[in-house]
């Protein structure tokens, strides 16, 4: 019989700086589910893994992939694509595994539309003024370039209502606890393939 708890797809996005990455950390050292690896065709910098960080390939192969429908969604940033390869999605959904897709708002508009089942998450700090903190806190960008990411969150956060869920990052533990009542959440979601369902647990020998 195949099993009734199958895996969920879910995506995260929001603005950089909102803890996207330390949630989805968080659900994944606590439980079976597993994040994505994204395809790209950058040159892999230093401690980046193959496999781990990235599947890394180069532009001929990448655009191959893309004719051959072997993405859920892509991207060009600065002359590079980065994509997500559809085969280990599939295959961990197919062994009832939770998958993570940590992308930005684009790419997630993409997979809402090529797989409508997918669940959408977006993330956000509990204020602008905290998210103007974080990103200056690095202390890695020019001023001009924290204008240009600050720009770039309202054309985000104009995208919240295609989303199914809102996580406000003001904790992490309480983030990662919200992200964990979502995963409960859609698990005992009837969806569209009730009537499947109800067939596969009567060919079970429960009733």
């Amino acid at each position: 019989m195949e099993d009734l708890r199958r895996g969920n797809l879910y995506v995260l996005s929001g603005p950089s700086g909102t803890g996207k990455g330390a949630i989805c950390a968080g659900i994944v050292a606590e439980t079976s589910a597993v994040l994505s690896v994204s395809m790209t065709t950058r040159a892999p910098r230093e401690n980046e893994t193959e496999g781990q960080s990235y599947f890394f390939t180069d532009k001929e192969s990448f655009r191959a992939i893309i004719d051959e429908g072997g993405l859920f969604e892509y991207a060009i940033v600065y002359g590079e694509y980065y994509g997500t390869p559809k085969a280990p999605v599939l295959t961990s959904l197919g062994e009832g595994k939770d998958v993570i897709l940590e992308i930005e708002v684009n790419g997630a508009m993409q997979i809402k539309n090529s797989v409508p089942e997918a669940i959408l998450i977006f993330v956000l700090p509990p204020s602008f003024a905290e998210l103007r903190r974080r990103i200056e806190g690095r202390g890695t960008e020019t001023a001009e370039h924290i204008a240009r990411r600050l720009e770039r969150v309202e054309m985000e956060i104009a995208q919240i209502d295609k989303y199914d869920y809102l996580i406000i990052n003001d904790d992490l533990a309480h983030a990662i606890e919200d992200m964990h009542s979502i995963m409960r959440s859609e698990k005992l979601r009837v969806g569209a393939d009730v009537e499947k369902k109800v067939q596969e647990y009567r060919s079970n020998d429960n009733i």
